[in-house]
């Protein structure tokens, strides 16, 4: 299956063939025909992937009560900038907690980057009740045409997982990049000898030596994005909750044959090229390449804790509810259900991980914690 603005944006190139960053910008980012900036829904039921909000609220709300702590203790601002908003459902949360939980709501300014118009529609649906507190941007240039830096909260989940990557592999010890090409109707890979200096820039960077016939994906965008907008982040405190592997992890036999993959109707498409601008697309981030780049951005790295963990830690348990009513589709024997699910090994917050950096404050993390045995 093709899409023509696809062919055409290859057929157009010098060597009619484009590299996977930037076949994943058109499938994903195209104006009029990307995935992700169509009309339709990306999340939930009728979607092509679920999150950890759309399992539970009580994932938003834990979430919320970490915020105030950090707003209430005077280390940020009461301001949270989300990159890529999803549906809305996780800003909802945050913000019918914080309102029922402390005081500084009032003062409290949500901005949420998105560059899906179909999203940010979602979002101004389901924030209809907060006019005050939320405001949209398509890009962080646009907001920062607003102001010249933002002190407070950053949030993403599965926000760095879908930006573009290039795709390389080792042969008899010759580096390679793989590229998108029309062949015989169909989109296929091409093979190269690597030539991009960034790339090389980024291996040498990251002392990263690939394995025969090993594949990884190389995350230029996502190290862009921490340089790119180093200065405008003051004082702050970085949550990136997503799916992704360490340094230690990518060098295991199963992991060797790259990550890239699509979503399409919930199912996993283990071809990336199936669907072009019909399915989700993304790899899994290299967390210790975020680490080192966002330090060398300013970002010191707080802690990586497995999902389930963190939820713990931060408190989950305590909306565990005992109750004996035997009608299984109650809203209490639903809420407990989710909740589990979050913190069971086979449940969805096995594959996450949070990561937590800080740049510009200082944070007492120890006394931040209900349960911090957890991160142990």
């Amino acid at each position: 299956m093709m899409s023509s603005y696809i062919v055409e944006a290859i057929m157009s190139s010098p060597k009619q063939r484009i590299s996977y960053a930037d076949y994943m910008n058109l499938a994903l980012y195209d104006e009029k025909n990307g995935y992700y900036m169509k009309e339709g829904d990306k999340i939930g039921r009728t979607g092509d992937f679920y999150t950890s909000i759309h399992v539970s609220d009580v994932f938003g709300k834990l979430f919320a009560s970490l915020f105030i702590q950090l707003v209430e203790a005077g280390k940020i601002p009461p301001c949270i900038c989300e990159l890529g908003g999803g549906d809305g459902k996780f800003a909802h949360a945050v913000l019918t907690e914080w309102k029922k939980a402390s005081a500084t709501f009032e003062q409290l300014t949500y901005i949420i980057i998105d560059t899906s118009p179909y999203q940010r529609k979602k979002q101004q649906q389901t924030l209809a009740d907060f006019p005050q507190h939320v405001i949209f941007y398509k890009g962080l240039d646009d907001f920062r045409k607003q102001r010249s830096s933002f002190s407070g909260i950053v949030f993403s989940n599965e926000f760095f997982d879908a930006l573009p990557v290039h795709v390389i592999t080792s042969e008899r010890g010759q580096l390679y990049e793989l590229f998108v090409t029309v062949k015989d109707g169909r989109l296929q890979e091409e093979k190269q000898p690597l030539e991009n200096e960034a790339i090389f820039a980024y291996l040498r960077e990251r002392n990263i030596v690939l394995t025969e016939e090993q594949r990884l994906e190389v995350p230029l965008a996502m190290k862009a994005f921490l340089f790119d907008h180093a200065s405008f982040f003051d004082r702050c405190v970085m949550f990136t909750v997503d799916y992704g592997y360490t340094d230690e992890e990518w060098e295991q036999l199963p992991r060797r044959g790259g990550s890239l993959r699509g979503y399409y109707h919930h199912q996993l498409i283990a071809n990336p090229l199936a669907y072009p601008g019909e399915m989700d697309i993304t790899s899994h981030i290299p967390w210790d390449a975020l680490r080192v780049y966002g330090k060398q951005a300013g970002w010191e790295w707080v802690q990586t804790i497995r999902q389930d963990r963190f939820l713990l830690a931060a408190g989950i348990l305590d909306y565990l509810v005992a109750h004996h009513d035997p009608n299984p589709f109650s809203e209490q024997s639903r809420r407990n259900r989710a909740i589990r699910s979050l913190i069971t090994d086979e449940g969805i917050s096995s594959a996450f991980h949070v990561m937590i950096q800080q740049k510009g404050v200082q944070v007492d993390w120890d006394a931040m914690w209900k349960e911090p045995q957890f991160l142990k």
